[in-house]
């Protein structure tokens, strides 16, 4: 007995399949980890969070969560600061150097990409993938990470 594939699968499948070199090559350029880079971005974005807030956006245990807010404040990316109003939380808060980094790690990978679609693309696989642009962004809507 054979089952079809549903629909949506095999072009997932393919997409996953061609979209994963790319990112391991991305990753290549950063120094820092994903899971980091999220953090740094969603505080530049969005302002402070708690580390229970990161976790959820991030999709990491709490545990995991603090481990890469002290790795981060080690590296003088982020700071802790007390609640005002309640001295048992702290909000992480980027600081100047986090906000270089994140620009940093985010042009390294954007550098390579860049010069990757003009070198080795026609002009048409080029105006084909501006197209697809808005498809991917509606998909990563739907995705509860950053």
């Amino acid at each position: 007995m054979t089952h079809e594939p549903l629909p949506g699968q095999v072009p997932a499948r393919s997409f996953f399949q061609a979209l994963q070199p790319l990112l391991r090559r991305l990753n290549t350029e950063r120094t820092i980890s994903a899971g980091k880079l999220g953090v740094l971005r969603h505080i530049a974005e969005q302002g402070p969070a708690t580390t229970s807030e990161l976790a959820v956006v991030v999709q990491v245990s709490p545990q995991a969560i603090s481990l890469a807010a002290r790795e981060l404040e080690r590296l003088g990316f982020v700071v802790r600061v007390p609640d005002a109003a309640d001295r048992r939380r702290s909000w992480i808060e980027i600081t100047d150097a986090g906000r270089q980094k994140l620009d940093l790690e985010s042009s390294a990978g954007h550098g390579w990409l860049g010069r990757a679609i003009a070198e080795q693309l026609t002009p048409e696989e080029r105006t084909t993938l501006e197209a697809v642009i808005p498809i991917l962004r509606k998909l990563g809507k739907e995705a509860p990470v950053d």
